[in-house]
């Protein structure tokens, strides 16, 4: 099934409709190579001169995030970035809390950790987030006053 057919599915089964306003939001997201933040698409939809309301956006975002098709990630200060998911395999964060960037990893290690604590504590996974946040090689090379370590001058 394809993205707009699973998401259709959700919004039937939450008895809502997919519209147009929708279905371009998804359309517009899929597209989307990286993490991205609603006022970043709000200011995408803006210069393609299309109309969508704010309240409105949020609002899909926040089903799509439910129907499983896009992945949010907390910030720093109540901020959020979002990552289309449809058609990617799971994967976690590192997130620089100096200058925002988020690099994506995967270590078959800790998964098999987190299945091994999940079987031996009898806890049914359903989802998870792993976020590492610190500071990039960047902010870190560059001498970040957060980036030092606690106690240098």
């Amino acid at each position: 099934m394809n993205a707009a057919g699973r998401f259709a599915r959700y919004l039937s089964t939450n008895r809502l409709k997919m519209t147009r306003t929708r279905r371009a939001i998804l359309e517009e997201i899929l597209a989307i190579r990286g993490h991205f933040t609603a006022d970043d698409l709000l200011a995408h939809f803006r210069r393609r001169g299309r109309d969508v309301a704010p309240a409105t956006l949020y609002r899909t975002l926040a089903r799509l995030v439910e129907a499983g098709l896009v992945h949010r990630i907390d910030m720093a200060k109540g901020q959020a970035r979002y990552e289309p998911m449809f058609g990617r395999h799971h994967h976690d964060h590192m997130i620089c809390v100096s200058c925002g960037k988020i690099i994506e990893f995967e270590n078959r290690t800790i998964e098999r950790i987190q299945a091994d604590v999940c079987r031996r504590k009898r806890f049914t996974l359903v989802e998870h987030t792993h976020q590492l946040r610190g500071h990039c090689a960047q902010c870190s090379q560059n001498g970040t006053p957060a980036a030092r370590p606690r106690g240098a001058s």
